[in-house]
């Protein structure tokens, strides 16, 4: 059941170094949104104008989970469930950091599209895997774990916001501890669609399961901003037995960190078992008072635009209540704080910037249906909007032909090619799994979708 590395080899000799530190500077353009958007929208079935996009296909961005892949090294070396699982719960807030200021949308891929990257200490591959509903299939392995899942995104104008809804399971499996974790992906909203400034949050329930070990629960609840924006980033929740007993309470921002602390220490009133069982911890004073203390460090006017964010965050450290002052207190994962110039580029991470590279050689190993050689990605990367556009309109359009060539002709399609339906093993429910072969490096009868 645990998928581990069979017959593939991570190769231990890629280390990639010099990766680029910018893009070109994206050129200033009008973006009337009203000719685009009605209420009740469905944004990902329909064509969006290249003014809305940012230089990166949806593979790209399904690809910047692996950021801090690091996270899962460190689960897999932790002895306890509990400890294994606190270090999941980073991982799982850490893959929705890049998020925070990206108003750009990314390329919608091709059926047959794939990604690829592969770093010193893990490696992915993504594939487009359908076109209607659009579903993202992904499988990323490192020496001690194996992460995979896939994303179908709704996005849904709502009125004054879109709505971006990631609907699937993601699964991590420790080989070494034969666990896996599952969960499914918190909503975006984007706010001020049409007039005032932009700004982004994650909203909703975060239920990381542990199959295995000592089937242990991690629930976490993304605040939503509020009128003063005193929850703004905030996230918190408790890791609990199959008991209910709370055993570590999270705490931090997404945008920012995430720390672990001692619950018996916190809340010494919750941990009888079934106590307040039916009633959440956040109404109770004590829960209050220490919310007060962890959250002391931003309370203030909300800002709502996303660079006032960046500006609020980045003066965090100098008001942060000390670790050593909470008892218990663990960081778990604190963001890489991004380029001074990311504004410039799209508000890309540094991570961000290097997907989408292409180094001397590569082109000589890479599928060709891989998200670097779509020419309006890189079109648009080179700041080139009307090219970008144009090429956006030829790639739809040879799509359409294709699947309508195929469909009179009665010839299968060739996709997906890596991955397959099937039951995910730990949730039970159907899921996009892994074939195997794409690192073997033979590509033949590949369609030419670009």
């Amino acid at each position: 059941m645990f998928s581990g590395i069979f017959g593939e080899h991570i190769n231990k000799n890629v280390i990639e170094i010099n990766k680029r530190i910018s893009l070109p500077v994206r050129g200033q353009f009008e973006l009337n949104v009203f000719t685009t958007l009605s209420l009740g929208t469905e944004l990902s079935k329909i064509t969006m104008p290249v003014n809305f996009n940012e230089p990166l296909s949806f593979l790209q961005r399904v690809a910047e989970y692996m950021e801090y892949a690091k996270l899962l090294k460190l689960a897999a070396a932790e002895s306890t469930p509990v400890g294994r699982l606190q270090y999941v719960a980073a991982f799982a807030v850490s893959a929705l950091s890049s998020n925070w200021g990206r108003l750009g949308k990314p390329f919608n891929p091709l059926l047959g599209e794939t990604y690829e990257l592969e770093r010193e200490d893990f490696r992915i591959v993504c594939e487009q895997v359908s076109h209607h509903p659009p579903v993202s299939a992904f499988h990323a392995e490192g020496q001690d774990f194996v992460f995979h899942g896939s994303i179908r995104p709704i996005l849904t104008f709502c009125g004054k916001n879109i709505e971006i809804r990631p609907k699937g399971i993601v699964t991590v499996e420790l080989l070494k501890w034969k666990e896996a974790y599952t969960w499914e992906n918190v909503n975006c909203i984007l706010h001020n669609v049409l007039v005032g400034q932009l700004w982004m949050e994650q909203v909703g329930a975060l239920e990381i399961k542990q199959c295995g070990g000592d089937n242990l629960k991690a629930t976490l609840s993304f605040k939503s901003a509020g009128w003063n924006g005193k929850n703004l980033h905030r996230v918190e929740g408790f890791i609990t037995n199959s008991e209910e007993k709370r055993l570590v309470f999270l705490h931090g921002e997404w945008t920012e960190r995430l720390r672990s602390y001692d619950a018996s220490l916190l809340y010494p009133e919750m941990m009888e078992r079934g106590k307040h069982k039916s009633k959440s911890p956040q109404g109770s004073p004590g829960h209050k008072k220490v919310l007060a203390k962890l959250n002391s460090l931003k309370i203030g006017a909300f800002k709502p635009s996303h660079q006032d964010a960046i500006d609020e965050s980045s003066a965090d450290s100098e008001d942060c209540l000390p670790v050593n002052k909470v008892p218990g207190a663990l960081t778990l994962w604190e963001a890489t704080p991004r380029p001074a110039n990311s504004a410039d580029y799209f508000f890309f991470t540094q991570f961000a910037m290097s997907l989408n590279e292409i180094k001397e050689g590569m082109t000589d190993n890479l599928c060709p249906t891989d998200s670097r050689l779509r020419p309006d990605i890189r079109k648009l990367e080179n700041g080139d909007r009307d090219g970008a556009a144009s090429e956006k309109m030829r790639l739809e359009e040879k799509q359409r032909i294709s699947r309508k060539t195929k469909k009179h002709k009665k010839v299968p399609d060739n996709f997906p090619r890596w991955f397959q339906s099937a039951i995910n093993p730990y949730t039970g429910l159907e899921d996009w799994l892994y074939k195997g072969e794409y690192w073997d490096r033979n590509y033949p009868d590949i369609d030419d979708i670009f």
